[in-house]
């Protein structure tokens, strides 16, 4: 656990009582300060108080002699309304900070990676993690991700931080200036947090706060917004600046092009490997995070060989176009974090042809924006409550499908069809479109189901072949 030395003795407030909250809680009991916490769910307050925290509803508490409170970046704090504990505490001079925050403090001798984008965060910061560690970096993982940074081991001055920073924490984050700082891109997301889209990119680019040389930027320039803050930055020239692009050639930057991974970093537009080689970064969604990778490692001093080898073998995010198993040319790719259609884009984009699996509790916009994509699908197999809805949609467009109401009947019927048909290159793809609450807990639990089903037919069907041997 992180020590927060600085804050022994020190009264602190910590708003928000999550897996963040409780952990930035206990770091800061653990280093002796005075404590008290509070979350508007009586749940949470209940497992604090078990833990024997001082429980204090800091709406109403006299909070003068508090400088800080640690803020759950979940809870608003500016729009599109403040909360009423951020309102007293701004009143009163208190800061508002996160647990990112409280690392930044106490680690000062680390170096940081920064990695923030509206869509691909997770995967690159994995990546980036996977590479540095491969390359004997000593190194910590986390933040956005899921990991709660005051949970790290203590870092020093020979380790690095590798940080997935939301929007909403690069906004609660002020001593850290990041070694290397990634923006993958920027599409319209949070806007009522932020006060609408010009709100949203100023808290992304935050990531760049107080960069000068030698620390580098690597920029996505895919989208307007992004090619506007690259602009801004190189013409400043107060950091090393580098584009990437999942798109073709960028000059002095690293890309996806003919199916390679080219870094022209230094000018020479260098092939540094075929983008086949990487299986767990199919798709052009992911040669951006790829990019990004590259980038981020080669400005953190790892050489290229070993980049390209630790994305070799990059076993991919759980849960996230992540390969499960393969059976006589037949890929099973669990995409359950795909609880939109948006999000399912991506996956229908990267296989073909395609048995899929979707259905769950589906959203607003239901499956609108795939009809491009159906000419991808060989069949679909569906579940759960939007069973009716998306038969109707798919019958509307002329794909084939089969009601299977559950999943481990839709992924026996999925791999049934696709092995019988013997076609190459199809997928047996979970990217269901919904979320996964009318029959699972979360989007996990219905992956890690998808994947022991699919463990279940390629155990099935060895030990099968194995008595006919």
């Amino acid at each position: 656990m992180i020590d927060l030395f600085y804050m022994q003795e020190l009264p602190v407030a910590v708003m928000g009582l999550g897996k963040s909250g409780l952990a930035t809680a206990r770091a800061l009991r653990d280093s002796g300060a005075e404590v008290r916490v509070w979350d508007d769910n009586p749940a949470s307050r209940a497992t604090a108080e078990a833990e024997g925290f001082a429980v204090v509803d800091l709406a109403t508490a006299d909070l003068s002699d508090l400088t800080t409170i640690v803020w759950s970046p979940g809870i608003p704090h500016t729009h599109p309304r403040p909360h009423p504990v951020a309102e007293r505490a701004r009143a009163l001079g208190i800061e508002l900070v996160c647990d990112v925050e409280l690392l930044g403090r106490a680690e000062r001798e680390c170096a940081f990676i920064g990695i923030t984008g509206t869509n691909g965060k997770s995967t690159t910061t994995t990546l980036v993690g996977h590479i540095m560690a491969s390359a004997g970096r000593r190194i910590a993982v986390g933040g956005n991700l899921g990991t709660p940074v005051l949970t790290f081991d203590p870092i020093g001055s020979d380790g690095t931080c590798i940080l997935e920073m939301s929007s909403y924490q690069l906004e609660l984050t002020h001593s850290i200036t990041f070694d290397v700082a990634v923006l993958l891109n920027i599409t319209p997301d949070h806007l009522a947090r932020h006060g609408g889209m010009e709100g949203y990119i100023a808290a992304k680019r935050l990531v760049f706060h107080r960069q000068t040389w030698p620390r580098t930027a690597v920029i996505g320039v895919d989208d307007e917004p992004c090619r506007r803050i690259f602009a801004d930055l190189a013409a400043a020239a107060d950091q090393r600046s580098w584009p990437i692009s999942a798109r073709g050639p960028v000059a002095g930057g690293v890309y996806a092009a003919d199916g390679w991974l080219v870094d022209d970093t230094e000018g020479a537009a260098e092939r540094v490997a075929e983008l086949s080689r990487f299986p767990s970064l199919l798709g052009a969604h992911n040669w951006q995070n790829a990019a990004a990778a590259f980038a981020a490692c080669k400005a953190a001093g790892v050489p290229t060989p070993a980049i390209v080898a630790a994305m070799e073998s990059f076993p991919g995010l759980a849960h996230r176009q992540q390969l499960v198993g393969t059976l006589k040319g037949v890929r099973f790719v669990n995409d359950s974090k795909a609880t939109n259609a948006d999000a399912t884009e991506k996956a229908l984009a990267t296989f073909d042809p395609i048995y899929w699996i979707l259905g769950g509790q589906a959203k607003d916009t239901g499956l609108d924006g795939l009809e491009g994509y159906m000419g991808r699908i060989r069949h679909a197999f569906l579940i759960g409550e939007a069973e009716e809805q998306f038969a109707a949609w798919l019958d509307a467009r002329g794909v084939a499908y089969t009601r299977c109401g559950t999943l481990d009947v839709a992924t026996a019927k999925a791999a049934g069809l696709a092995l019988a048909e013997g076609l190459e290159g199809v997928c047996v793809l979970l990217s269901p479109a919904c979320a996964s609450w009318d029959q699972f807990a979360n989007f996990e639990k219905r992956g890690d189901a998808f994947a022991a089903y699919v463990a279940g037919i390629i155990g099935a069907h060895d030990a099968t072949n194995g008595s006919a041997g």
